[in-house]
Formats: C-alpha cells, sequence, structure tokens
C-alpha cells in the first residue's frame, strides 16, 4: 500500500517538475510569442506522453504483483489443504491407537477387579472326631 503512495507521489512530482522546467525554459529563452506556445503546445504533449507512458508501467507492474500475489495464494491454500489432511490422518491414526491402548487397559482392569470380586473358597479343615465322643 505504501509502494502504490510512493509510487503516486512521484509520478505528481515528475510531472508537475516536467512542467515548471519546461515553462521556465520556454519563458526564459529569447523567442517570438508564436514560437514559444508552439513550444509550450509541444512540451505538454511530450509531457502528456510520458506520464500516459509511466500510468501504463505502473498499471503493468500493478497487474504483474497482482498476478503473482494469486499464484502465491494459491500455492499456500494448497500447501494448507495438503498438510491440513495429514494432520488429519495422523490425528484419525492416533485417536485409534490410544482408542486401542484403552480398550487393553479396561480389559487388564476389568479382569483384576473380577478376580478382587470373586468369593474366596473356604477352606474347610476336617475335624477329626475322637473316641470319646462316639
Amino acid at each position: 500500500m505504501a509502494e502504490r503512495d510512493d509510487f503516486g507521489a512521484f509520478l505528481l512530482g515528475f510531472i508537475i517538475g516536467g512542467m515548471a522546467g519546461a515553462v521556465t525554459a520556454l519563458l526564459m529563452a529569447p523567442q517570438s510569442g508564436d514560437e514559444t506556445r508552439t513550444l509550450i503546445r509541444e512540451k505538454a504533449i511530450e509531457i502528456k506522453d510520458k506520464a500516459g507512458e509511466s500510468v501504463d508501467e505502473a498499471y503493468a507492474q500493478a497487474e504483474k504483483a497482482a498476478i503473482e500475489a494469486q499464484e502465491r495464494f494459491q500455492e499456500l491454500a494448497a500447501m494448507t489443504k495438503e498438510r491440513s489432511a495429514e494432520l488429519a490422518a495422523m490425528t484419525k491414526e492416533k485417536s485409534a491407537e490410544l482408542q486401542k491402548k484403552g480398550q487393553i487397559v479396561l480389559e487388564e482392569q476389568k479382569s483384576k477387579l473380577e478376580e478382587k470380586l470373586q468369593p474366596k473358597k473356604k477352606v474347610e479343615i476336617p475335624i477329626e472326631k475322637s473316641d470319646s465322643a462316639k
């Protein structure tokens, strides 16, 4: 944006400076009025042509910059799309991996819990009857 403003200021200064120089040179020259008017007219046409060329150059540069910016945008958009697809695939892969690990841990904990909750078998100690009790 600043480059465009700088170029516009340069172009305006170029045109005004050219006109001022041409007018000063013509007024200071020892010529008749008709010759001076003819020269002023010619210089005005010359300055107009130069300004037109400068404007055309500026337009061409702006057009080139716009095309380059559009190409760069398309490259960045493609890179972003590719990178997001890679990240989505990585995320899906990691999610599946974590889910699998979580399932394994869940099964391990479930079996440990079942072991703890199973009623323990009572060990019966046989009692011998003594002869006196008979």
